[in-house]
């Protein structure tokens, strides 16, 4: 039996929002600079009320309501996982940076144990 995945189609209102929301956005990003000379006040002004307008807009389309859908739902999933205590957290740190020190002692060995053996040993090359 074989799942089918059924895809909304974009509707020409939807691709006019996201284009909408794109161009408030870059029309807030100009109006920051371009209102240089009014002061930090409207400049800020301008350009948080063009992104909230942008958010907004893309917010009421397909492709927001999805967006704010899997935010909700990856939040509940985030809500399930059980996390570690600080005893657990600290004891897995331990055993991490042991199992370090091991093998960089290990491959330092290893390391010395071939360089002796390939030029002392085999080549004749002493130091």
């Amino acid at each position: 039996m074989a799942t089918s995945q059924i895809e909304t189609v974009s509707t020409g209102a939807d691709k006019a929002k996201l284009a909408a929301a794109v161009v408030l956005a870059v029309g807030a990003i100009v109006a920051f600079y371009v209102l240089s000379r009014q002061g930090a006040l409207v400049q800020w002004g301008a350009l948080l009320i063009g992104l909230a307008a942008a958010v907004g807009t893309f917010a009421s389309s397909e492709n927001g309501r999805r967006l704010w859908s899997f935010g909700r739902d990856s939040w509940r999933e985030v809500k399930k996982v059980v996390w570690p205590t600080r005893k657990e957290s600290l004891q897995m740190t331990a055993y991490v940076f042991g199992f370090v020190v091991i093998m960089a002692i290990f491959l330092w060995l290893t390391d010395k144990t071939v360089e002796w053996v390939f030029y002392d040993l085999l080549l004749g090359w002493r130091k």
